[in-house]
This record gives C-alpha cells, sequence and structure tokens, in this order.
C-alpha cells in the first residue's frame, strides 16, 4: 500500500513538471478548430495535444462583447458544456445562428491545459452559401407546358428574420439580377405581402408571360439579402380558374402535435377581403366547393390577416380537418374551399410533459408570424416530446382559471410554466402575478404533476410602442425582478432571463422585432437553455 502510495506521489509529481515544462511545451497548446454543420447536425474537429487530457467544447448565446457594439451589448452566458477525450465531436442540436463555441484541453493540473481557442460561430460552415441563403426560392412554377391561369399562386421560402415581402413583376428578365435595388423592366411591385405567397389578377395582362422575383425586408423595410432568381410564369388565358386558398400551417409537415389552441394560416388570394374556416370532423365530402360540408363542427369569419387563433381548446383525441375560402365585400364566395387538411388531437405527448403559458409559449414572432410557423415555437427545438398549452393574450390570472380544463385533462409528469409579462406590462403588480403563480404551483403539487418555472425574459418598451402602439408601464422592470425574484426561489426552475437581458436589462431587437415575442434565434436560445437544464429538473 505505502509502494502504491509512493508511486502515485511520484507519477504526480512528474505529471506536475511535464505540464509546466517550456521544453515540451504543452501551455503553449491551443486548439484550431473547425465547423461543418448540415441541419441539426454540428460537427468539430480540432488539432489534438499528445498528452493526457479530456477536451471542453462551450457553446455561448452570442459573440464575445469585445467585438459587439456597444450599444447593444448582452452578457456572455454558457448555454451548454460538452466533453470528450477525442479531438472531435457531433453534436446534434439546433442552436441560434448568435451562438458561439470554443474548445479547450483540461488536464490534471491545467484547466484549461494551453490556451482557449478563438471563438467561432456555431453556423460557420466554410461552404459559400451565404449569399444563396439569404434570397428566396420559388415553391411554385409555371413552365411552358403547365402554365397558369388568369389567377396564378406564387410561393417561396420564408427567410428567417422577415417581416414582410416585396415582389417585383417584370417585363423582362432584371438587369440587375440577385441585387437590392428594383429594376427598370418593372411592370408593378407591391410591399404588402406579409406571408411567403402572393396570388395575382392577370387578367387583364395583355402577354403571355410575365417574369417576376421577391425579396425579404425587416421591420423598417430594409432589404435582407438580395432579391430572388428570377422566375417566369406563362399564362393561357383560355384556362379556367379555381382561386382556392392554399394551407400555410407547419404543424403536420413537421410533426409536431397540433396545440390545444390551434393557429391555422394560409396564403390569401386576390379578390378576398374576408376568409371563413371550417372545422370538420371527417374529410368534407365536397370538395372543390363553397358549400358547408355536413361533417362541419364550427366555422369562424376572419376578417384581418390569414391566420386564424381557434379560441376553443380541442381536448377530444381523433382525427380533425380544416378548410378555407375565400370572401368578397358583400360576404360572397371569392373561388372555392382550399383542400381539406387533418391533424391529429393526440394526448399522448402530454403525459411526459406540457407548456403553459402565454404567447411566447403558443408561439409566433417577427410581427407577421404565427404560432402557424413553427420555428417560431421553442417546442419545435427542444429535445423531448411536449405538448403546446400556451395561448396568446394570456395573463397569469387566465392562466390559473383554464388550469383545471386545459392541464388537467393531459396529467403531465413535467409542466414547464412561463407566464405574468402580459400582466406586469399592463400594470398588474408583481406581487399579484406571486400569488397566480403560487396556486398555479399548488394545483401542480396536488395532482402530482412537477411544475417547473421559466424566469421571465426581459421587454423592450420602445419597441412594443413602435410595433403595437402600447405603452408599458414605467416601473415594470422593478416588477419583473419581484416575480423572477420568487420563481428563483422555487424548488425547479429554470433561469432564463440573464441570456436576454442587454446593458439596460431589456430585451434586444435582434430576438424579438416587436421587443415582446422571441423571435426564432430567441426560441432557439430559449429551447436549448431548457434542454441543457432539464435533467437537473426531472431527476
Amino acid at each position: 500500500m505505502k509502494r502504491l502510495l509512493f508511486l502515485i506521489v511520484i507519477l504526480t509529481i512528474l505529471l506536475f513538471f511535464i505540464e509546466n515544462s517550456d521544453q515540451i511545451g504543452l501551455l503553449n497548446y491551443k486548439p484550431t478548430v473547425e465547423i461543418t454543420n448540415e441541419e441539426d447536425n454540428y460537427t468539430l474537429i480540432w488539432s489534438p495535444i499528445s498528452y493526457f487530457t479530456y477536451y471542453e467544447v462551450e457553446i455561448v448565446n452570442q459573440i464575445p462583447e469585445k467585438a459587439q457594439d456597444s450599444s447593444n451589448k448582452v452578457p456572455r452566458h454558457l448555454i451548454i458544456k460538452y466533453r470528450t477525450f477525442e479531438n472531435s465531436i457531433t453534436i446534434r442540436q439546433n442552436f441560434p445562428e448568435s451562438a458561439y463555441l470554443r474548445v479547450s484541453a483540461h488536464s490534471l493540473f491545467h484547466h484549461p491545459l494551453g490556451s482557449y481557442s478563438d471563438f467561432i460561430p456555431i453556423t460557420k460552415t466554410g461552404t459559400g452559401q451565404e449569399a444563396v441563403q439569404n434570397r428566396p426560392r420559388s415553391l411554385i412554377h409555371y413552365p411552358i407546358h403547365a402554365p397558369a391561369s388568369n389567377f396564378p399562386l406564387l410561393m417561396w421560402t420564408p427567410l428567417q428574420g422577415a417581416v414582410y415581402y416585396e415582389i417585383e413583376f417584370l417585363s423582362a428578365p432584371p438587369e440587375n439580377p440577385n441585387d437590392i435595388f428594383l429594376s427598370r423592366y418593372q411592370i408593378f411591385a407591391s410591399r404588402e405581402v406579409f406571408t411567403n405567397g402572393y396570388s395575382i389578377n392577370l387578367s387583364t395582362f395583355p402577354n403571355d408571360h410575365i417574369f417576376w422575383r421577391v425579396r425579404a425586408l425587416d421591420y423598417a423595410g430594409n432589404p435582407l439579402g438580395v432579391f430572388s432568381d428570377v422566375f417566369e410564369i406563362h399564362i393561357d388565358h383560355s384556362l379556367s380558374t379555381n382561386l382556392k386558398p392554399v394551407s400555410n400551417t407547419g404543424y403536420k409537415a413537421a410533426n409536431m402535435p397540433v396545440p390545444l389552441y390551434p393557429v391555422f394560416s394560409w396564403i390569401p388570394i386576390t379578390g378576398a377581403t374576408s376568409y371563413e374556416i371550417e372545422l370538420t370532423s371527417a374529410p368534407p365530402e365536397n370538395p372543390n366547393g363553397t358549400q358547408p360540408s355536413r361533417h362541419r363542427l364550427r366555422q369562424q369569419i376572419v376578417t384581418m390577416g390569414s391566420d386564424y387563433y381557434d379560441e376553443t381548446p380541442l381536448v377530444t383525441p381523433g382525427t380533425y380537418y380544416w378548410r378555407v375560402r375565400g370572401l368578397d365585400e358583400s360576404g360572397m364566395a371569392v373561388g372555392v374551399y382550399s383542400n381539406a387538411e387533418s391533424f391529429i388531437v393526440d394526448r399522448s405527448p402530454g403525459k411526459y410533459a406540457a407548456t403553459l403559458g402565454d404567447s411566447i409559449t403558443h408561439g409566433g414572432g417577427a410581427v407577421s408570424y404565427s404560432p402557424a410557423d413553427i420555428e417560431y415555437s421553442f417546442q419545435n427545438y427542444l429535445s423531448f416530446p411536449t405538448i403546446n398549452l400556451g395561448k396568446s393574450g394570456d395573463t397569469s390570472a387566465s392562466m390559473l382559471s383554464r388550469f383545471d380544463a386545459d392541464v388537467l385533462p393531459y396529467h403531465p409528469m413535467f409542466l414547464i410554466i412561463m407566464g405574468g409579462t402580459n400582466s406586469l406590462r399592463g400594470g398588474v403588480p408583481g406581487s399579484q402575478v406571486v400569488k397566480e403563480l403560487s396556486a398555479i404551483r399548488d394545483k401542480c403539487l396536488v395532482h402530482g404533476i412537477r411544475p417547473i418555472f421559466l424566469t421571465l425574459p426581459p421587454i423592450n418598451p420602445q419597441a412594443i410602442q413602435q410595433v403595437f402602439n402600447e405603452e408599458t408601464v414605467p416601473e415594470w422592470q422593478k416588477e419583473f425582478a419581484v416575480v423572477n425574484h420568487f420563481i428563483r426561489q422555487q424548488r425547479y426552475y429554470i433561469d432564463l432571463e440573464p441570456y436576454f437581458a442587454d446593458e439596460n436589462q431589456t430585451l434586444p431587437l435582434r430576438y424579438a422585432t416587436d421587443g415582446l415575442h422571441l423571435d426564432i434565434e430567441g426560441k432557439k436560445l430559449m429551447a436549448q437553455i431548457i434542454n441543457a437544464n432539464w435533467a437537473a429538473v426531472t431527476q
């Protein structure tokens, strides 16, 4: 035993001198990192060190402060850390594009051994595709052998961060392809495009072809990237017209459970000033028609926009169908109903975890996007199944009042709770929000549900005023602090707030265009913070 202890001491001393020896140069080690990413898979490879070490890969929420504009500083916070004995790792997560990483080696006596690698953006691909990614791509084409009618419907890939789009119709291919400037061949252009699709009436257009392209714009109307490639529409004016909206709801394509309060979205059609949504219990017996289905459960008229927020929760399991048709100013049909789209209400994902909250939980962001755009739902980026019990416009009081009806049918093991933002910015004292959140917690415990609270990210009152023309109470930061202090005293909570607060303790616009609803970058960051802490709050 003494010999073993003696050998351990000798070996430890030897390793200490090896690590600190200038001749060996271990302290000069600095990893050089290469990263490639494809969809949600990030592969990192770095220069190894010839010594007994392990490596740490740290993901942080943003570019280091020294390289930032001082007017928009967000303290750097660790999102997640990985350890490996290899000089490579593959990470399967969906991080925000603003995330950065660094690699370091660690030994018995040095943390790190040598230096940290430089911070590099996690989305760095080295493929030179940035320009391609910053322009929309057409999803519908009208070649000469399959021409359009007088009412072509155009769709394109949405661009992250776009609040709206500008579409340009041309008499000839533009002289400035993939540029940010309008073409001299312009016939018509519109900025009244708040989704990734456009319907146009070409019945009076005299020619048999026309060109079009589109670009994304931010809230201020500045271009995000360049115009798309130009696309030619071949037109056959003799074709019969079959105007109908097209679903733009993403739950089914993403294989995501439909929220308890579904939101349905569609591409609007020319000539329609309002829309009628129909929900049915079976496939409509009259596709491409204008009359109600005999399987109708309910209907609703939508007079603004191309989204419908269903105020009636869908709790009963089963397969449902929805469709929409356009109406003119007198309420007469414009075209026919859209193709019916099925969706399934299934309680099973909610047996493990559910999310309860307001519009931040419900989904949507960047001013123009609803919860039907699943890229704006943080649940889309979680590493475990959930059911979305969020409801846009909720206060902490309304969350409490609907708890029994909306949460208990699912009886999740874990309930992620984030609420009170609408209450606080509207002037409800933090102490009252604490009472309501406490009551939600107590209901959870009575029914064997583990409540997991999320601290409230800050808001940006100036942006809220600009976008929504709504005032925020002057003392909002004080009241937010009261609620977040309460949350940090709970047994199970995840602290989001520090990751989203700038030096003025407000929400940076790069996380929320409207100062309230987190955009894609914010939702990804929110989800990765939850993922990184999930094991700790569920064990």
